[in-house]
This record gives C-alpha cells, structure tokens and sequence, in this order.
C-alpha cells in the first residue's frame, strides 16, 4: 500500500505554464513512497527540458514503464537509458514490432518504437522485463499486461498496422496500463487506453479483487470515437466513481468536453507540469 504518490506530466499535448514546452505524446513523472518510476517518454522532443523544468530527476528513475511502442510514448527512452542510472524497463514484447498508420493519401507513417530493438534496450537497462501478463513491479505499483477486450463497443482507436502496405492490422496486444495502491483506492494512469478505457478499468478491477478506483489519469483515445463509445465511457466511470479524472493526450476535445460536463468538479485537464499527489 502506497501513502504518497506525486504525479506530473512531463510530455503533453498542452502545457500549464510558458517556458515549458508541448508535444504530440505522453509521459508521466511518478514518486510514490520514494521510488521513482517514469510512465511512457514522449516523443523525444520536450521531455528534457520539461523534466529539467519542473525539477524531475528523470536521471534518477529507477523503473520506465512503457504503456505501447508508438512512437509518441516511447521516443524519449534513447535519452532517458543514456543519462539514467540504468533503470529496469518493463514492456510489452509486442511493442518491439514495425507500426504503421495509414494515410488517407501517401505512403503510411512509421509510428514504431524509434531506434531501439530488445537487444539495444537490455544493454542499457538494468534489466528488461517483458511483461505479457499482469505484474508488481515494486510495493504497490502493478502493471496490466495484456488487457482483455471484452465489450463491443471499444477498439483500438485506429488506422494501425504491422505492415507499411496495411494489410496487417495491429491489434496493439503491447496496450498496458499502471495502477498503484493507496488506502482510499487505486490511481490508474493510462497511455493511449487502446485496449479501451472501459476494458482497462474493468481489468484492473477483477486483477485488484473490486478495489476502488480513485482516480484515471491519461490518454483515453476518444479522439476518434463516436457518440456511442463516448456515451458508454461515460456511464462506465459514472458507475466507477472516481474522485478525479485527468483526460489527456488522445483523448480529444470532445471526449473532454463530455467528460467535464458529466464529472463537474472531478476533472482536471492533464497538462505538461501539473502536479497531482494522493496522500493518505
């Protein structure tokens, strides 16, 4: 059980104040009970000087966990295995594969983890752990896994492929979330909740034994979803009842418009530099 946890935003689509800096990706900065793990890196661009910034010692982590191999969550770990004190890495082995995602017009995009393989990263890391199944990865801290896709009305938000010609649809099986244990209930922080943000919730409830969940913070990828999936999200997390909810990244304007509405008071919207803490 965990009684401190400070979360900050180090990669986002928005920032909270003018000398930090925005991008299209994710990444959290997690103190919890004193360990320090970094959630996903961005996409490679700010991530430094972010961390720099708002005194993040992303130097010092002792575990980076990756949520999935898109390139937006995962570009700033060459940098970070560079200057860190050799961190563990945990991810799934999926997300060493090609990604691609189709254009409406022009070749498809390269969207896959950059620069790295298996290899490169177990010679950098302390130890790479692939993570295909729910695991602890310290005292309190889990990850998924694999999340199980058991409704009808989530998908992986996407045009995404294992191939450049698109022929191979990616079923982003490397989709994980991280939840961390705290008295009052569990904090889920999502990267791009592929897998669906109900899928994920629902998962993590069964793994945890019915904990509450306390609070969802991360890409939700709404972005592109219709009236229906946004509905049935939202009835989900009212049937949740989390006492905070910080959509960001992919999760869309609409998607956070709607969430604002339905949750008034429980939403903060998940900016590059603001803090989040769960005491107890």
């Amino acid at each position: 059980m965990i009684r401190h946890v400070a979360i900050t935003p180090l990669s986002d689509n928005v920032v909270r104040e003018p000398d930090l800096l925005a991008e299209w990706g994710l990444a959290f900065w997690i103190e919890a009970d004193g360990r320090r793990i970094l959630f996903d890196t961005g996409a490679g661009r700010v991530l430094e000087h972010n961390a720099r910034h708002l005194h993040a010692p992303i130097e010092t982590a002792e575990m980076v966990v990756l949520s999935h191999g898109h390139y937006d969550h995962t570009g700033g770990l060459v940098a970070v295995l560079s200057h860190a004190r050799r961190p563990e890495v945990w991810v799934h082995p999926a997300a060493f594969q090609a990604k691609y995602s189709r254009r409406e017009q022009g070749p498809a995009r390269s969207i896959g983890l950059p620069e790295l393989n298996q290899e490169s990263v177990r010679m950098r890391a302390r130890a790479l752990h692939l993570t295909e199944g729910p695991t602890q990865i310290a005292e309190g801290v889990w990850i998924t896994g694999e999340i199980p896709r058991a409704n009808d009305f989530e998908d992986t938000g996407g045009p995404f492929f294992l191939d450049e010609e698109c022929r191979v649809p990616d079923p982003l099986a490397d989709d994980q979330a991280l939840w961390m244990e705290t008295p009052e209930g569990l904090v889920v922080l999502l990267g791009c909740a592929h897998s669906g943000v109900v899928n994920t919730l629902d998962y993590i409830t069964r793994l945890s034994g019915g904990r509450r969940i306390r609070a969802v913070l991360g890409g939700m990828h709404l972005v592109r979803a219709g009236a229906e999936r946004i509905t049935r999200t939202l009835e989900a997390l009212e049937r949740y009842e989390p006492e905070l909810i910080a959509p960001g990244h992919c999760t869309g304007w609409q998607g956070t418009s709607e969430l604002g509405a339905r949750f008034p008071g429980r939403v903060r919207e998940s900016a590059v530099g603001t803090p989040f803490r769960f005491d107890s």
